[in-house]
């Protein structure tokens, strides 16, 4: 299918090259380019071509461990902010973006499945302890209440569909129906002031804006067996007012207008996003984390532009702020819409004033992630993971690089991985990177043959989460020239896991006479690579009873050795 596809996109190039203006100049002979010898294919490029095949044997794998014959998850389904319905399908939901760059008709086929699936059964899911789930966690197949990180997780997947299925009417259907919830067009969900141009609370869906506090319920569920009760939101329930991370649901008019051409949702998107710019100016360029419901900043927390829940001082106990979850999204937006570049400046004097406020230690810049009564706080270099502050900071950095090619932009962006290779065209970046994509798949499979998870136990547990056998984000970056959208909200522990490649090492190849999965001995080999390793863990192990262990008294594997039985 990807040769079938290459070919076409040959011809289309030669026929429109004859059709315009490749003929002949008047009173020259034409030219004539004779192509005689084949060329041998680059390494990079067979190791794409490898990627792409296995990333959909990684799809059938996981699928095959993970759902039923509906599409359902083979797990409880749980209402809450540690194993809700946005986890089910949130550590995979790079399959359709898999299948977008080139991968086989088999990964959308069972994305479409497991998505079929995840709205029916979240859909008839039901937790008696919160008013927002008692009667189903989903209605109209879209989440009643919640805040837009976990909304936004789960509808990821179901935006990059639109990349390989945008005629599908389900599709345009579900984009309009969900584009109205937040548009005044469904009676039962009043989720917007279009008077004050506000969305009036954290917490909004399919029945409307949720204008009481939040419970612990509301947060997290029942208290299911063997759990103890959950102290992380008992100061978080003031949900009141807008928040930045309701700029995410612009991604929802956004696709509308992309599929329907319909302005309508263009100018909904401008009016809510213009509002909210006009707002951050107003505040010196700081983006306020919560707007009263009567419009003005830091209503509901007492005047203080950094109030409110996953804000600038977020109230939870896991101190998260989420101030750039929803802003680059909605912004990035506005900025395809219109080609305004003021809407990438919005952002960057964000960034512009936690530079302002940063220190210098031992060399390192530590920006500011918070900010309350004592000004700024929290300094962080990024490179570590700050628990809950501005995570995605360096993403939103290379966003704002990749929009406008600004050179103070790329000044601030570390000079390794991809944007290392953008700058310095390392002829061998490509291959590594690609390579570091089949080793993460084959690391990704060890741990799914590994995981001896039931329906039920542990609690709290998303089943198939960490173990998703599918890498995009060489594929992103390699092919379309882009930061890769996965990255932004992806689940730490999976991301970036391969160090090798950041220390300019490429995947460690088997040793000489390793136990390969099926109990065969496979002798060192020069041509063996992580690919190969991926094929033969997806392939050989993937058969009734078998299990993958570890084997820590035999010889090392490529870093582990692995043992069907």
């Amino acid at each position: 299918m990807i040769r079938q596809r290459a070919w076409l996109l040959f011809c289309a190039v030669v026929v429109c090259g004859l059709a315009f203006g490749s003929g002949p100049v008047r009173g020259q002979s034409a030219l004539v380019i004779s192509i005689s010898k084949p060329m041998v294919a680059p390494a990079w490029a067979l190791a794409e071509r490898r990627l792409l095949a296995l990333n959909a044997e990684g799809v059938e794998l996981w699928a095959s461990k993970y759902l039923d014959a509906n599409g359902y998850l083979l797990g409880a389904a749980n209402w809450g902010i540690e194993d809700g319905p946005d986890d089910a399908v949130e550590s995979i939901r790079n399959w359709p973006i898999a299948h977008a760059l080139g991968g086989p008709e088999s990964i959308i086929e069972r994305w479409d499945r497991a998505w079929e699936g995840h709205l029916d059964q979240y859909t008839n899911a039901k937790d008696p302890s919160t008013e927002l789930a008692k009667d189903g966690m989903y209605y109209k197949e879209f989440p009643t209440a919640y805040d837009w990180e976990h909304i936004g997780e789960g509808l990821g997947p179901f935006y990059w569909y639109g990349l390989s299925r945008p005629a599908d009417q389900r599709y345009a259907n579900r984009l309009r129906r969900w584009s109205g919830l937040y548009m005044n067009e469904d009676p039962e969900a009043k989720n917007y002031d279009a008077k004050l141009k506000i969305i009036p609370s954290l917490f909004n869906g399919s029945k409307g804006a949720k204008l009481t506090n939040n419970t612990q319920e509301d947060w997290n569920g029942r208290l299911l067996p063997g759990t103890k009760p959950s102290t992380r939101f008992l100061k978080a329930t003031n949900i009141l007012g807008d928040h930045p991370l309701n700029l995410a649901a612009t991604n929802l008019a956004f696709h509308a207008y992309l599929v329907t051409q319909d302005v309508k949702y263009k100018t909904w998107l401008l009016e809510y996003v213009d509002a909210w710019k006009t707002r951050i100016a107003a505040n010196g360029g700081n983006i306020p984390s919560n707007i009263g419901r009567n419009g003005e900043i830091g209503g509901e927390w007492g005047g203080k532009w950094y109030g409110g829940v996953f804000g600038w001082s977020s109230a939870d106990e896991g101190v998260r702020n989420y101030v750039l979850r929803g802003p680059p999204e909605a912004f990035g937006n506005a900025l395809l819409l219109t080609g305004d570049q003021g809407y990438t400046q919005v952002l960057r004097k964000q960034v512009d004033n936690l530079y302002a406020n940063k220190k210098v230690e031992a060399g390192r810049v530590l920006l500011p992630r918070y900010y309350g009564d004592q000004g700024w706080y929290g300094h962080h270099d990024g490179e570590k993971g700050s628990a809950g502050g501005l995570t995605n900071l360096r993403e939103v950095e290379t966003d704002i690089y990749l929009w406008a090619l600004q050179p103070g932009d790329l000044e601030r962006l570390p000079k390794r991985e991809w944007i290392g290779y953008l700058t310095s065209g390392d002829a061998a970046y490509p291959l590594a990177a690609l390579q570091q994509g089949l080793s993460e798949i084959q690391r990704a499979a060890v741990r799914l043959h590994a995981d001896t998870s039931t329906s039920d136990f542990p609690p709290h547990h998303t089943r198939g989460s960490g173990v998703n056998p599918v890498a995009t984000e060489a594929l992103v970056n390699l092919t379309l020239g882009a930061n890769d959208p996965w990255l932004r909200t992806r689940p730490v522990a999976a991301a970036r896991s391969g160090a090798s490649l950041r220390s300019g090492q490429a995947p460690r190849r088997a040793g000489r006479g390793c136990r390969r999965p099926g109990g065969e001995n496979y002798p060192r080999r020069p041509h063996a690579d992580a690919g190969e390793y991926a094929s033969l863990l997806l392939s050989k192990c993937d058969r009734p009873g078998g299990r993958l262990r570890r084997a820590p008294d035999r010889e090392r594997c490529g870093g582990r050795t692995i043992l069907c039985r």
